[in-house]
């Protein structure tokens, strides 16, 4: 085999090896939900003399968190009395049982295009899927489990109504033994939340506790099958961010002191921790510069998934107070205001909660691109389009070797055949007379090649974009396509709604052969650039060549429409460069004319 068909394989393969990368589903578990379960262990029970966590072990009943509340049940949760949450863009309810944020759907974010649902992110128990925030303070030194407010505690609104921008709510909980809890709860115009916790020490003793902060969610949660794409624990300890799928934490090892698979970090002092899903994220964020430990856990025995944030132990003297603040970020994961968190609260790396990839050096200004020229056209579709030119015109200097190199090939055709006829069966003979071929027209094959898989990492980065971003999600392009994060609704079998049919349903045995519009488009325009570049002297690699297409076309229709966008444009503006550097170099490439004569040729055979 000559090097320049080494080289075609090679890239053929390696792209080949990319797409089906992505395209690797690993099934996910079942959801299994207990709808009477609660947080089987909110914080640890007790702590030692200095500041580090002592854990104790849970209740031996079973029927105690490690703090020692009673489990929450879905008649408690259902009969809770509860406070409105009402902004521009989130709306819900906080449960004065237990003071949990347990109710929270999002105002801008359909379920279906459609559709007048909104998403729902936080549910309480007894939902189908629970999934909440809790706060509370945990007991040391002489204080116990009743000295501290639980699951269970039934909080008084001390002030507020209803939960806003502009109008916060306090909750408050007396022990009847001397401490006063209060929790002041905010939230500002988009998805964060700031709860501020304190207590009152009306005692003659000095009293130790800490307070934490606690995200649960009942069962497995149903995630996209997609291996490009991070669902589940997502945290950043100090300058470490751990990404963690849900079979990965039920997999953490099991420390009987926790009652449950524990995976637990100091943190010194910046870092936050949640769960993350394709297109919204929860995660509990002490204040910047404070230390903590960061706790994620699996309890089997009620099949919950939960992270922590358990600040220090406090000492809190007769007749004085402490206080501790921290966030709660519960909403979609926009890169603009994540971004804004980050820098005006300085919450450490929080954009890196949005899942990058390998390739984030290129993702980050991949996005930001196409972010800013949104901003500017209005139109993701159009964005995708002047994105690609812009790509293609950065990538033009090692594109161009390519294409001088291709050129070069594309004349030695003919040599190359007559070389071929020459050698017969001796493959030998033939190769020493492609490296003279070679040498004497000073062509090097892997040229060609190289800048091809050196743009691997700019492709795969633009499909994280594309795939990743919740800024696609629901995005219209135009006519047909109004969602450029979903493959093309329309559908040959139907003659792209002539007939009177609807598509096949996606994940049916039809759906796969229900092309689009674009996928169809893409098929012809990777057709069209075939035909500009040197064909393998091999007939089986010339047929695999001549397939390579149309396999595409079928692999790549059930992608994001904007990715398949993407490569339409990068095809037709690599077939337009190659063409007119062709031309330059004296080779004059008839492919339409080309094409007309295949197609003649094959109506007179038949």
């Amino acid at each position: 085999m000559d090097d320049q068909n080494k080289n075609l394989i090679l890239a053929v393969v390696l792209s080949g090896i990319v797409l089906l990368g992505w395209t690797i589903f690993f099934p996910a578990p079942e959801p299994v939900t207990d709808p009477n379960a609660s947080v089987a262990t909110e914080t640890a029970a007790t702590q030692n003399t200095n500041t580090t966590t002592a854990i104790a072990p849970p209740a031996a009943t079973g029927q105690s968190d490690a703090t020692g509340s009673e489990l929450q049940t879905a008649t408690q949760a259902a009969d809770a009395p509860r406070l409105t949450i009402e902004t521009p863009r989130v709306e819900g309810s906080i449960s004065l049982i237990g003071g949990r944020i347990d109710d929270l759907a999002l105002k801008d974010y359909k379920v279906e295009i459609d559709g007048d649902e909104i998403v729902t992110l936080l549910e309480p128990v007894g939902a189908e899927a629970p999934y909440y925030a809790t706060y509370g303070w945990a007991p040391g030194g002489s204080l116990t489990i009743d000295d501290v407010p639980g699951a269970n505690t039934l909080w008084s609104v001390e002030d507020g109504a209803t939960l806003s921008p502009d109008t916060p709510v306090t909750l408050t909980w007396d022990n009847g033994k001397g401490l006063v809890f209060h929790r002041k709860i905010e939230i500002d115009e988009n998805y964060l939340f700031t709860v501020t916790q304190s207590v009152e020490n009306n005692t003659d003793a000095a009293a130790r506790l800490f307070s934490y902060g606690v995200v649960a969610r009942h069962g497995t949660p149903e995630v996209s099958k997609y291996f490009v794409l991070h669902e589940g624990l997502v945290r950043l300890s100090d300058k470490e961010l751990d990404e963690e799928k849900y079979k990965n934490i039920a997999d953490f090892d099991f420390d009987p002191r926790e009652g449950g698979r524990t995976s637990t970090i100091s943190v010194e002092s910046n870092g936050w921790t949640g769960f993350t899903d394709k297109n919204w994220m929860t995660t509990l964020i002490p204040t910047p510069g404070q230390s903590f430990t960061s706790v994620a856990k699996f309890v089997e025995t009620a099949n919950i998934y939960q992270v922590e944030t358990r600040m220090p132990t406090v000492d809190v003297a007769p007749g004085t107070s402490a206080e501790s603040t921290s966030y709660l970020f519960a909403g979609a994961k926009e890169w603009e205001t994540i971004k804004h968190y980050e820098e005006d609260k300085g919450f450490y790396r929080f954009v890196d909660s949005i899942d990058w990839g390998w390739f984030w050096y290129f993702t980050k200004p991949i996005f930001r691109i196409l972010h800013a020229l949104n901003g500017l056209i209005g139109n993701m579709g159009w964005s995708i389009v002047l994105l690609t030119l812009i790509i293609k015109g950065v990538m033009f200097p090692l594109a161009y070797k390519s294409y001088v190199s291709m050129a070069r090939m594309k004349e030695l055709q003919p040599e190359m055949e007559k070389l071929k006829e020459a050698a017969g069966d001796d493959k030998e003979k033939l190769q020493r007379g492609m490296m003279e071929l070679y040498k004497t027209n000073k062509v090097n094959p892997a040229s060609g090649c190289l800048p091809l898989l050196l743009q691997i990492p700019v492709f795969f980065s633009l499909y994280k974009v594309i795939f990743v971003t919740i800024e696609l999600r629901h995005a219209p392009w135009i006519g047909w396509i109004r969602d450029l994060s979903a493959p093309d609704p329309s559908s040959i079998l139907n003659l792209f709604g002539l007939l009177p049919y609807a598509p096949p349903e996606p994940g049916s045995m039809l759906a796969f052969l229900s092309l689009g519009i674009l996928p169809i488009l893409l098929g012809i325009s990777m057709w069209l650039q075939q035909k500009l570049n040197p064909a393998p002297t091999d007939a089986s690699q010339a047929m695999i060549m001549a397939w390579m297409p149309w396999v595409f076309m079928f692999m790549l229709g059930n992608f994001a429409s904007g990715l398949v966008l993407y490569w339409i444009c990068n095809n037709t503006i690599t077939f337009t460069q190659q063409y007119l550097i062709m031309r330059s170099h004296g080779h004059k490439p008839d492919v339409f004319g080309n094409i007309l004569r295949s197609l003649r040729l094959k109506k007179k055979d038949a």
